[in-house]
């Protein structure tokens, strides 16, 4: 038995950072693919569309699991980190990266010679008080800094004008991975390369993405860091353990 695994059987915290995200530097990538991707997508979207809504449900279940036990499910747990793998290896394959052109499977499990891997370890015990406050208020400041790296759809709001009730309407936005992952495909259809500072951000940001959506699915109590962790292996993984194993 591992050290992590026997923290996690004595009901501890592990120790070391509770979320992991990699993908493999590009390499070999076509030139032109990414111009079709979208619809190499369809099949993975309709999928995810129906566990993300599994996902949500299941989260409303934990929340007041934890209330009464200070315990995530684990079969729950498993569930969910494995959409959060899959919408992973979409993401790396798709526009939110453009990574790699190694078509995403479908399944929930981790896929050790994928390039892109989403690990999460599972938590003992967890606080009661925190998972009343953390999703929402404390994980704000986060949510800010997310939507300027990933975007935000349209939206609506009601305000009052001049004694009139009116709905106002704010248009979608594109956040920086969006613009930098568009010009890497400029470059890349031209030049056939994808540029290693941009990838590197571009990592970077979702990474810090990917650690919030953990924090506010109530997956860990270890507060994501203000910090961009830029590459395509997490700085944050121990040296000894190699990218896409589990400890």
């Amino acid at each position: 038995m591992t050290d992590v695994s026997a923290v996690l059987a004595e009901g501890r915290r592990p120790v070391g950072p509770p979320v992991l995200v990699d993908v493999g530097a590009p390499a070999d990538l076509s030139r032109w693919l990414w111009l079709v991707k979208w619809v190499l997508l369809v099949p993975h979207v309709v999928v995810l569309v129906f566990l993300w809504i599994a996902f949500g449900a299941l989260t409303v279940v934990v929340f007041f699991a934890i209330l009464l036990t200070a315990r995530y499910p684990a079969g729950i747990f498993r569930f969910n980190v494995g959409v959060l793998r899959w919408t992973w290896r979409v993401t790396a394959y798709g526009y939110g990266v453009l990574g790699t052109d190694r078509y995403a499977p479908f399944t929930l499990a981790d896929v050790p010679d994928y390039p892109a891997h989403l690990e999460i370890a599972q938590p003992g015990r967890l606080s009661r008080g925190l998972v009343l406050v953390k999703w929402w208020l404390l994980a704000l400041p986060h949510y800010v800094v997310v939507a300027l790296f990933l975007g935000a759809g349209s939206s609506q709001t009601v305000e009052t004008v001049s004694g009139e009730t009116v709905v106002v309407d704010t248009p979608p936005y594109v956040g920086l991975v969006g613009v930098l992952v568009l010009f890497a495909a400029v470059v890349l259809l031209f030049r056939g390369r994808y540029p290693h500072g941009m990838f590197d951000l571009v990592v970077g940001m979702q990474r810090w993405a990917w650690r919030v959506t953990a924090y506010a699915a109530l997956m860990t109590d270890v507060y994501p860091p203000f910090r961009l962790d830029l590459g395509g292996r997490d700085p944050a993984r121990p040296p000894t353990h190699p990218t896409g194993a589990l400890p």
